[in-house]
């Protein structure tokens, strides 16, 4: 047998195995379309904050500014919303807003451009026309651990807004929330990983990261971490109460006959004891 033939042979058979494997779906997966796909829900947060400002300040609200922004999804439904809408989204990370023009303000029409605004600043320090209204989602106020840094951040926004202008934010707790754990929930083509990876409960600092997992066994490992203070709820309204606000209100998730959670939020001045618990906020200035 010539060995140098076979060697030979099977080294092109090798290489040729190596030109058609398919690659992973974790090193061709976009991580931004799927953190849309999997956390957001802006159809939700467009129809949450247009009627409940309408509801506590007996008019339409026109001009909405999206902090800690992101992607600006939220901008984009906001100026998609009404004609007459106006967007500005503030975030530090110069990444995740050159995505966002590429993919999200490019898919706006002409018009619709001139009417949303995306700055790479410091949502402390950020100076923009009074808007009706703040939105600070996905909990990444928690971000500023020290509640007077907290309490600044507060009195900056209120600062931003018009006279009857409103803050909007989220929050999450229960006991699960102080717990080590991972949580995992199944999309069309991926899975979506929730780690609490660590809490402190002295500091109240905590640690998390979001991972996707496909089907073909690859994965994203820290796609995106965050390290934050669970702040509570009673605490967070005196700091709001604090930085100026004239009214705090809580709007607590009901459940459906499943006894799982409907995505309606109703005001309230009592919650339950949940093992874990989603809750938006409104600041009235």
């Amino acid at each position: 047998m010539n060995m140098k033939k076979t060697r030979h042979r099977d080294s092109a058979k090798n290489a040729r195995k190596r030109k058609t494997k398919k690659p992973r779906k974790a090193d061709t997966a976009d991580k931004y379309r799927l953190y849309e796909q999997s956390v957001q829900s802006t159809d939700f947060e467009y129809e949450f904050v247009d009627s409940n400002f309408r509801r506590l300040r007996g008019r339409t609200a026109r001009t909405l500014r999206e902090d800690f922004c992101g992607t600006a999804q939220m901008c984009c439904e906001w100026v998609r919303g009404r004609p007459d809408n106006r967007a500005i989204g503030v975030d530090l990370d110069p990444e995740v807003l050159a995505w966002s023009r590429e993919h999200h303000i490019a898919a706006l029409t002409a018009e619709q451009q001139q009417r949303v605004r995306l700055l790479q600043e410091d949502v402390r320090k950020v100076s923009t026309e009074p808007v009706d209204m703040v939105l600070a989602m996905n909990f990444s106020w928690q971000i500023f651990e020290q509640r007077e840094v907290l309490c600044d951040y507060f009195r900056s926004v209120r600062d931003s807004l018009v006279d009857d202008g409103v803050l909007f934010m989220d929050a999450f707790g229960g006991y699960e929330a102080y717990q080590e754990l991972e949580e995992k929930t199944r999309h069309k083509g991926f899975t979506y990983v929730w780690e609490q990876a660590s809490y402190d409960p002295v500091t109240g600092h905590m640690v998390c990261h979001i991972h996707f997992h496909f089907g073909d066994g690859s994965k994203i490992r820290k796609a995106f971490s965050y390290e934050w203070r669970l702040y509570g709820l009673p605490e967070l309204k005196e700091i709001l109460l604090d930085a100026g606000f004239s009214n705090v209100t809580i709007y607590w998730q009901g459940w459906d006959e499943d006894d799982e959670p409907d995505g309606v939020f109703e005001p309230t001045e009592h919650g339950e004891a949940d093992p874990g618990w989603i809750c938006m906020i409104s600041a009235e200035k």
